[in-house]
């Protein structure tokens, strides 16, 4: 947490936004910029379900939707990177492959439909209208379960981090009861 909290905007670093402006008063809440058992996993959730959704702007996305649903806006951000341009190639293929194992479309499907546009150029649009319903699809899909996903994950690591922390905090407390009681 200590990492994320270094290199996240802080609240007035995303007020000062030109795009943001219209709304900065919402975002400088300090509800929306805490840690807690319930805001970490909507942000997460709210954050890869923008990733996913849209190509461009999703960072403003999951910005816009924490604020109803009182998430942590930084990490809504911040999860949104799991697609960037790097990964973008990556995550095409894997849309494309969940859409056709979602959709169950197999390599007959278009010759079915029309056997006259087979050929030429009209068989290389309805191989690309397939191949990006498919895909859209596939993001579609990949939205909902990666959201899905990332809320009950990141519930579960938030439960064992706060375990961590109370087990540590104790063994402290045991430590100076058990010297308390040395001593006397």
């Amino acid at each position: 947490m200590d990492l994320i909290r270094k290199y996240m905007p802080s609240r007035e670093d995303m007020a000062r936004n030109k795009y943001l402006a219209p709304i900065a008063h919402r975002f400088l809440s300090p509800e929306l910029w805490r840690f807690t058992r319930r805001s970490v996993p909507r942000g997460v959730a709210l954050g890869l379900f923008a990733a996913f959704i849209i190509p461009v702007g999703q960072i403003f996305l999951a910005a816009f939707l924490a604020l109803p649903s009182r998430a942590n806006v930084p990490l809504a951000a911040l999860v949104t990177f799991v697609t960037n341009p790097f990964t973008l190639p990556f995550w095409l293929v894997v849309a494309n492959k969940v859409g056709h194992f979602t959709l169950r479309i197999d390599a007959d499907g278009p010759a079915l439909a029309n056997v006259a546009m087979d050929s030429g150029a009209w068989a290389m649009m309805v191989d690309f209208f397939e191949m990006a319903g498919t895909t859209a699809f596939g993001f579609i899909v990949l939205a909902v379960v990666g959201a899905a996903l990332g809320w009950i994950i990141s519930g579960w690591i938030w439960r064992a981090v706060v375990w961590r922390r109370r087990a540590k905090r104790l063994k402290v407390m045991e430590a100076r009861l058990d010297q308390r009681l040395g001593s006397q």
